[in-house]
């Protein structure tokens, strides 16, 4: 009996329906990871905003800026810990002096820190939260809005000196 050839397209017919049946029976392992969606990298780019400016207040704090700008670091701590919930990020080495994540001199925010600085930072901020709306899904898009209205309150809260 002489052996049956397979067709390439029934090589890879068959190769297709044993990956099928593999794949039933266990879980899937993609070869990379998949990548963030739009919405999941810009909330990854809100947390290190954020993250930035709460080392801006806590450098004007530490620097004799006085509890009355703590308040405003609260407020930014609590929107990066609900921006939090909506992604997973890797876990950050631990910093070898113990300073906050994040450095006042970022690109968000670079410079000597002063309310003056602090003042047009939050302005911009909450200038660019009304074009981040379009790519998130409603609930996110609520978050952001509401972050943005928080930053333009602090930009006219904010005190003129300390």
């Amino acid at each position: 009996m002489r052996p049956r050839h397979l067709s390439r397209r029934g090589l890879l017919a068959g190769g297709a329906a044993a990956l099928t049946a593999c794949s039933a029976s266990g879980p899937s392992r993609p070869s990379a990871p998949a990548s963030d969606s739009p919405e999941t990298v810009l909330v990854k780019q809100l947390i290190a905003e954020k993250e930035r400016t709460i080392a801006l207040y806590s450098a004007l704090i530490a620097g004799g800026g006085g509890e009355k700008l703590v308040p405003f670091r609260d407020r930014h701590q609590a929107h990066v810990n609900e921006l939090r919930k909506h992604v997973t990020l890797p876990a950050a080495p631990p910093s070898p002096t113990g300073s906050p994540t994040g450095s006042p001199t970022g690109p968000a925010a670079p410079g000597k820190p002063s309310l003056s600085r602090l003042r047009d930072l939050e302005r911009k901020a909450s200038a660019q939260r009304p074009k981040q709306l379009a790519a998130v899904s409603p609930g996110m898009a609520q978050l952001i809005a509401s972050i943005g209205a928080c930053e333009a309150a602090h930009a006219v809260a904010l005190p003129k000196s300390l």
